[in-house]
């Protein structure tokens, strides 16, 4: 997922917004033999959104700690990994992008 919020501690990166990169996986709990029932695309898009919403964000810690949290609330997700990219990133060398991943609870 690609949002562009203000994130950073710097006093640029409050007042422009900018590209942030999320990416989100789960992993649900299994009832028997059968494949699990899946789980709404859309739903996993508006957790991240709505994270990305409260806006102005400091730290991509919080953001990917913010984004599991409400993940691991859906009924049948046992597991959540976000990872959290930020490309534009202000540093005295060259650099792709910083990245933090956070990682809850189980893999199904």
């Amino acid at each position: 997922m690609r949002f562009h919020p203000r994130v950073g501690v710097l006093p640029h990166e409050a007042l422009l917004p900018q590209p942030l990169e999320i990416d989100l996986t789960v992993w649900l709990a299994r009832s028997g033999p059968a494949r699990p029932a899946p789980l709404d695309y859309r739903e996993l898009y508006d957790i991240a959104a709505a994270v990305v919403a409260a806006e102005p964000l400091e730290y991509i810690e919080h953001i990917a700690e913010s984004v599991v949290e409400r993940a691991m609330t859906r009924a049948r997700v046992v597991g959540a990994r976000a990872a959290v990219r930020k490309p534009h990133v202000s540093l005295p060398g060259p650099l792709a992008y910083a990245e933090v991943a956070v990682e809850r609870g189980r893999r199904g």
